[in-house]
């Protein structure tokens, strides 16, 4: 297929230049534009195609581009492009360009697995909570029940295996991280809507609940990177969502505490308006 593109001589932009430069590559020219030296000139056409112009040979057309490093436009480069349709518009070429652009972004996405944890842990609706009553579960004795303050109407019901960690007492009342949008379980009787997060060693014989800073306020939801990415959060996924593309057995392996005891996912902080949230002292922990 020709390059098809009418854009007069010296009156070509910036961004009608890249998507020349790109719509040549996209379509496995031999020549780069990027290699082209000052003052050298150059025709490209398909060699099956130029005799195809309704008899006629396809018409060259001149584009003089800029000198690199420079801001205006200088007749440092000449290019011949034979064009099939003189009168297209460039802005064709820009839009297709947009359009690959866009497609080689998502590419990248795809093979770059850091974005994608990045992304499926932007889909985890993790708040802060505060423990509003807590007890020993009666059918489950690694169990305690509580009743969670997630910002919502009525405080959440989750059954967490803390029992052989943490004592009853340091329950009441503290500040928590939840995962808040995993589907329910029945938990021996109890219905359980939500996780605490909490860190532990390798061995899995110490375990502490993630805490959230003292001002951090009940609700709150909690994100992972700088603190100006707060407004910049999507929706959270629908628990039948978590559960069916499996987030959070995706996300959870890269969850970690770091030499500090900040709660990270890789190199992203998890965070709340107030602060990170920390392990009161397990360093380089798993959390789940």
């Amino acid at each position: 297929m020709m390059v098809a593109m009418a854009v007069p001589t010296n009156t070509i932009t910036t961004a009608s230049y890249s998507a020349i430069a790109k719509v040549l590559r996209g379509r496995g020219r031999a020549l780069l534009l990027s290699s082209l030296s000052p003052s050298s000139s150059v025709t490209i056409c398909n060699n099956h195609n130029q005799n195809n112009n309704n008899g006629r040979l396809p018409s060259p057309l001149t584009l003089s581009s800029f000198a690199r490093g420079q801001s205006q436009w200088v007749p440092s480069l000449s290019l011949s492009f034979c064009t099939a349709a003189a009168d297209t518009d460039a802005a064709t070429v820009g839009s297709n360009t947009n359009k690959n652009e866009e497609e080689e972004e998502e590419e990248k996405k795809k093979k770059d697995p850091e974005i994608i944890i990045k992304e499926a842990a932007e889909m985890l609706d993790i708040r802060v909570g505060r423990v509003v009553k807590a007890w020993r579960h009666g059918e489950a004795d690694s169990l305690y029940v509580e009743e969670v303050d997630v910002g919502e109407a009525e405080p959440r019901t989750i059954c967490s295996g803390l029992v052989n960690f943490v004592p009853l007492h340091l329950l009441q009342d503290k500040k928590v991280v939840v995962l808040a949008n995993l589907k329910p379980r029945n938990m021996r009787g109890v219905k359980s809507c939500g996780m605490l997060m909490a860190a532990s060693d390798a061995s899995h014989e110490n375990v502490e609940l993630l805490v959230p800073p003292e001002d951090s306020l009940p609700g709150e939801r909690i994100w992972f990177g700088s603190e100006y990415e707060k407004e910049n959060q999507p929706a959270a996924a629908t628990p039948n969502q978590i559960q069916k593309k499996k987030i959070w057995e995706l996300v959870q392996p890269h969850l970690k505490t770091d030499a500090s005891c900040t709660a990270m996912l890789g190199l992203h902080v998890m965070r709340t308006s107030a602060g990170a949230v920390v392990s009161t002292s397990l360093k380089n922990a798993n959390i789940s």
